[in-house]
């Protein structure tokens, strides 16, 4: 890996495109190095991740909504025919979560519908550093347009290895979420990036690409804070469309704003650092291989990455301390955890909707104090019944919901920042005081499922989540054939690639809300 120095440059400093962030990551995008054996496997993991948790989101309502959208968009079977018959681009158009795959949409509505499936249950993989991600948003866009393109399954993958590689680099070194700006503004330079190693495409076009994706991706935070709503599924998805079209227009000759990250006027100078910031940007050297995707890792709850180990940790203590879920006999529960848990999902977020009974499933989802309490009392989670009204408003879990709060500490901070994979930890050390003077006291580093973790994830249990998610919203032949495919992703040809999707049985997803299209 090679760092890259990356700084606001004055109008007049004339900054030469091959010396700025998006060429440089344009440049890795269209490296011809191949992909790893455990990186290919990784990857063939992540898809069958995604299938998973947009398996079990398809009958949610934004998943309804922008699923209706994407069928809106059609690309006719007459028109397929004709444009598959074009000796130069042919166009298939893009499957759409849960739809037949007979049924094709042009891939940006693909790449929304999908990637709010994927996003709706906030239940795929993770990576967290100065900033934090989801890089399985990368999938939807890039297999909408290898699906479009014909590409075949060794296309794909290296797409998405270039996706994962690009996101999770820019979330090692420049934070977002410190100016308030939504993570999905990694994404947007990411998925474009990972198109454009998926097509072939020139380094000029990918870095118009990224700059366009960018500049259209910026938002800010608020769809992550107090009341959080159904745009918080629907964010990621938006960056993906976006890279699309990004894509579509770069491919025609359309240009970008330039310099977009270093510019007099651009994202550092003015939505991020400032104009005297630095960053150092690490990037693969060429010939050398994408792999940060084994840097990720996956959830095995529904729920913020963040509530990941203290799940496991809730779960443990259920078991060897059932006293620790009955309010009557619980005086206060204190999470001493890093500066991100305690500020963005805990009680140092100042929002009182993390402790509203009432609050949205979004909201709950981001509450520290909601989530170990119910893990406390259940010994577990389920990504429905731990989110049902009637559970959260059940009147023993309102009582110790009240008395749980979470504290920074610094050496948690510390290690959540540690850049050695050894003593990264997402966790911390919880404190129980019983109402007889008893003190209960636990600790975790990491999740259980984390590559370091009690219990880490391998293809078996990729599969399995895939299979208990799947049960009741899929035949079990859909579910065999997914997986079989799935499998065999890096020998797909581009025909075979068209199946890689999930079909629901007829009939059986909710009707679509009306809307403009």
């Amino acid at each position: 890996m090679r760092n890259h120095t990356v700084r606001v440059h004055r109008s007049d400093e004339d900054l030469a495109r091959e010396d700025q962030l998006a060429w440089k990551i344009a440049e890795v995008a269209t490296d011809p190095v191949e992909v790893s054996p455990e990186v290919v496997d990784m990857v063939i993991n992540r898809v069958i991740d995604n299938a998973a948790v947009a398996a079990a989101s398809l009958a949610r309502k934004p998943v309804v909504s922008a699923r209706s959208q994407a069928l809106a968009h059609p690309l006719p079977t007459a028109q397929l025919e004709e444009l598959v018959s074009a000796v130069e681009h042919p166009q298939h158009g893009s499957t759409v979560f849960g739809e037949p795959q007979s049924v094709r949409v042009s891939p940006e509505w693909a790449a929304w519908a999908n990637g709010v499936a994927v996003r709706e249950l906030d239940f795929h993989d993770t990576f967290l550093a100065a900033e934090y991600s989801h890089p399985g948003d990368n999938i939807p866009p890039i297999l909408a347009v290898a699906q479009h393109a014909g590409r075949t399954g060794h296309d794909l993958i290296r797409g998405i290895a270039t996706g994962y590689e690009i996101q999770i680099d820019l979330a090692k070194a420049i934070s977002l979420h410190a100016h308030k700006i939504d993570h999905v503004a990694h994404l947007g330079p990411s998925a474009a990036a990972g198109i454009g190693t998926l097509l072939g495409l020139d380094t000029e076009t990918i870095f118009q690409a990224i700059g366009q994706a960018l500049h259209t991706t910026t938002a800010t935070r608020q769809s992550r804070k107090g009341a959080i709503s159904s745009w918080k599924a629907h964010a990621p998805a938006f960056a993906g469309k976006m890279a699309v079209e990004a894509v579509d227009r770069a491919m025609r000759g359309e240009t970008s704003p330039t310099p977009i990250y270093e510019g007099e006027d651009g994202v550092i100078a003015w939505l991020l650092d400032g104009p005297s910031a630095s960053y150092e940007v690490p990037l693969p050297e060429a010939g050398e291989a994408k792999r940060a995707i084994l840097d990720s890792y996956t959830k095995e709850h529904s729920a913020e990455y963040q509530a990941q180990a203290w799940i496991d940790l809730a779960r443990k203590l259920h078991t060897e301390h059932p006293e620790v879920g009955d309010p009557e006999r619980v005086e206060s529960i204190v999470i001493h955890t890093s500066h991100h848990t305690h500020f963005v999902i805990g009680s140092g977020a100042n929002d009182p909707q993390k402790y509203d009974p009432t609050a949205s499933r979004e909201t709950l989802d981001h509450s520290i104090p909601y989530i170990f309490t119910v893990a406390l009392q259940d010994g577990g989670w389920h990504h429905v019944q731990s989110y049902l009204p009637s559970r959260a408003a059940r009147p023993d879990t309102v009582a110790l919901w009240g008395k749980v709060t979470t504290t920074e500490d610094p050496e948690w901070t510390r290690r959540y920042h540690s850049i050695d994979p050894a003593e990264k930890a997402f966790g911390g050390r919880v404190e129980i005081t019983l109402a007889d003077g008893r003190v209960i006291t636990d600790e975790i580093a990491v999740a259980d499922a984390h590559p370091l973790g009690a219990r880490p994830f391998a293809r078996a249990d990729y599969v399995a989540k895939f299979r208990s998610l799947a049960a009741g919203v899929l035949e079990e032949a859909e579910i065999e054939r997914f997986l079989d495919l799935a499998q065999r992703l890096p020998e797909l040809t581009a025909e075979e690639l068209g199946g890689l999707t999930i079909t629901a049985p007829a009939g059986s997803l909710p009707a679509a809300p009306k809307g403009l299209f």
